[in-house]
C-alpha cells in the first residue's frame, strides 16, 4: 500500500515546490486499485499531484470524510480531471454547515451548493458498512464509547435562524485491508479518534492494524493553533492510544502543532507526522 500526501497544513524542509493548505487529501494506492481520500480546500491538491506524479484521471474511487470545505473542496477539480469515479460519502447534514465562535466571524464552512444540483450522478450516500472496492471499506455508524473533540464546540448546522452543534453524523471512516492487515483513515475525527480506531477493531477482530492516518480535530481555533482541550486531556488520549492495537498513526491537519507535541510526548517513535507530500510505504 502506497499513500501519498496531496495536501496537508504543512510542508517538509525539502518542499519541491510543493503547495500546503488548511485541508486534507490522501491518494492511496492498494490492491491495484487507487483511492482519492478528500480533497483538502481548493485545487491546491491536484497541483501538487502532478508535482508528485500521481495521475488523479485514473483513480477509481473517491471517498469523502465529512462534509467540510477544507476535505471537499477541490471535488470540482477533481470531476474535470477523472470523469467517471464515484465519489463515496454520508448524506449531508439537514442544514448548513457553519463555524460560529465567540467576537469570530460566523461563516459557512459546507461543500460547494451546488456540487449535488449539478453532478448528482458522481455521488453515491453510503449509510451502512460498505466494501467500494476489494479490501477498502467504509464505515457509517461510529461509537461514542469516548469523547467527542472539544474543538467541535464552534461547528454547527444552521438551517434558517436556528442554529444546533453539529453532531457530524455526516462523518464516516475509510479502512484498507491489504495482506491481513489494516489501515485506517480518519479525515477529522470529529467523532474522536479513538471512538473510530475501536469502530473497526471491534469489526475486523485480530487483524492487526498497521496505522491509523488522519486528523484528530485537537486544535481549538486554527488561526491561533491553540489547543481545544487540556495538556493533561491530551496526554490521556495518547495514553488511551497507546494501548489500541496500532502499529504507527501518522496525523497532521486539525491535529495542531501543539497537540502533536503533546501526544508525541507520550508516544514517541508510535507518532508520525504527516506533511504535503509525505509518502508512506506499508
Amino acid at each position: 500500500m502506497r499513500i501519498t500526501t496531496l495536501i496537508e497544513n504543512t510542508l517538509p524542509d525539502d518542499n519541491n515546490g510543493l503547495t500546503a493548505e488548511h485541508g486534507l487529501s490522501l491518494h492511496i494506492s492498494v490492491n491495484r486499485k487507487t483511492v482519492l481520500f478528500d480533497t483538502g480546500a481548493s485545487d491546491s491538491f491536484s497541483r501538487n499531484a502532478d508535482k508528485l506524479g500521481v495521475d488523479l484521471g485514473t483513480v477509481h474511487a473517491a471517498v469523502l470524510s465529512h462534509h467540510h470545505y477544507d476535505h471537499g473542496g477541490g471535488l470540482l477539480k477533481f470531476f474535470a480531471l477523472n470523469p467517471d469515479a464515484k465519489v463515496y460519502l454520508k448524506k449531508p447534514p439537514d442544514g448548513d454547515c457553519s463555524f460560529k465562535a465567540r467576537l469570530l466571524p460566523q461563516r459557512y464552512i459546507g461543500l460547494d451548493r451546488d456540487l449535488f444540483k449539478d453532478s448528482p450522478s458522481r455521488f453515491l450516500f453510503i449509510e451502512e458498512f460498505t466494501e467500494i472496492l476489494p479490501g477498502v471499506f467504509l464505515f457509517s455508524d461510529i461509537g461514542s464509547t469516548y469523547p467527542k473533540p472539544k474543538g467541535n464546540r464552534y461547528l454547527y448546522v444552521r438551517k434558517d435562524s436556528h442554529w444546533c452543534l453539529d453532531i457530524f453524523a455526516h462523518e464516516l471512516i475509510m479502512a484498507v485491508r491489504e495482506n491481513g492487515n489494516l489501515v485506517i483513515f480518519t479525515g477529522c475525527s470529529h467523532n474522536g479518534a479513538l471512538n473510530m480506531i475501536d469502530a473497526v477493531a471491534k469489526k475486523f477482530t485480530g487483524i492487526p492494524i498497521k496505522a491509523v492516518i488522519g486528523g484528530f480535530h485537537l486544535i481549538d481555533l486554527p488561526k491561533r493553533n491553540t489547543m481545544a482541550e487540556s495538556k493533561n486531556e491530551i496526554q490521556n488520549i495518547a495514553g488511551k492510544m497507546l494501548d489500541c492495537p496500532v502499529q504507527t498513526i501518522y496525523t497532521g491537519h486539525c491535529t495542531g502543532q501543539k497537540a502533536y507535541a503533546v501526544l508525541k510526548s507520550v508516544l514517541g517513535e508510535k507518532l508520525q507526522h504527516l506533511h504535503t507530500g509525505s509518502i508512506i510505504e506499508i
